[in-house]
């Protein structure tokens, strides 16, 4: 396969876009933030399916790290990068400077109400905002027909396609499948952080999770299975838990009691040797 094109302008990378459009192609998009892993790539290898031609960005998105976060520790790989998109047949990859994102004058955002709520925002108060912004932004410049996205940022997937319907933008969200490693662990670039032992703890994350879910497809009050969960994951060694939720598939709202009686989804994000990991499954 051929290299991808690397376009770092506002101005190039639409260039590029028009010339596709005027040759009749479609367009994917795949926006990332970097330390591209297999899960990244199998994003690309659905947005190929979809579309004749398929981009990725590489941008560590500043407006979605708050204070305290690890934005300056981050991992940046571009080269290795884009060695892996062009062993998939990436088309094209958009890396944009931070001062072409958010010049000295930057005075919008953007912030998403319902499915962005709750979860997430109770212990990342920002982080939907930040999102909403360079999505908004990002999908405005590449203007595809498709967006793909991964289903273990399940509540950032569902406020991106809760974005793109208010605001009439012109392309498909799809969610794509979570990618995992052998032993089960939801891909994460954020992994690299571990060291073996830690990565050991960090696995016993989704087998509490899919044993809180059979527990619940079984007939178990949801407020007992999670409890169960929690205890669970303390007793493996991780340091704290966020939550542990049952949720509506759709709509993102919170089931605390009783049981699952429609289409739910059971999501976890947890603290493991100083790493945030956050996983779901359907119930």
């Amino acid at each position: 396969m051929s290299d991808p094109i690397i376009l770092r302008t506002q101005k190039d990378l639409r260039g590029q876009i028009w010339e596709w459009r005027g040759q009749g192609e479609t367009i994917a998009f795949v926006p990332t933030m970097g330390a591209l892993h297999e899960g990244h790539l199998s994003l690309v290898r659905l947005a190929k399916k979809k579309a004749s031609k398929v981009v990725v960005s590489i941008f560590v998105n500043p407006t979605q790290f708050a204070p305290g976060e690890d934005f300056e520790a981050y991992p940046r790989t571009e080269e290795a990068d884009v060695e892996k998109l062009a062993s998939v047949g990436c088309d094209m990859v958009y890396v944009p400077r931070k001062d072409s994102m958010y010049n000295a004058h930057h005075a919008t955002h953007i912030k998403v109400g319902g499915v962005a709520e709750n979860l997430e925002t109770d212990h990342r108060p920002t982080f939907f905002e930040g999102v909403a912004l360079v999505v908004t932004k990002l999908l405005n410049r590449v203007a595809p027909d498709y967006a793909v996205f991964g289903e273990k940022d399940y509540q950032q997937l569902a406020t991106i396609r809760r974005l793109v319907v208010d605001l009439d933008m012109p392309v498909e969200i799809i969610g794509a499948p979570i990618a995992r490693d052998d032993h089960g662990l939801a891909l994460s670039s954020r992994n690299q952080y571990f060291k073996p032992d830690g990565l050991d703890k960090a696995r016993k994350l989704n087998t509490i999770m899919f044993d809180c879910a059979k527990d619940l497809q079984n007939g178990a009050d949801i407020a007992t299975a999670t409890q169960a969960a929690t205890e669970a994951l303390l007793g493996a060694g991780y340091s704290s838990v966020d939550y542990i939720s049952v949720a509506c598939a759709d709509s993102l709202e919170i089931k605390e009691i009783g049981k699952v009686d429609k289409p739910m989804r059971l999501l976890i994000a947890a603290h493991c040797e100083g790493v945030r990991l956050i996983d779901n499954c359907a119930v």
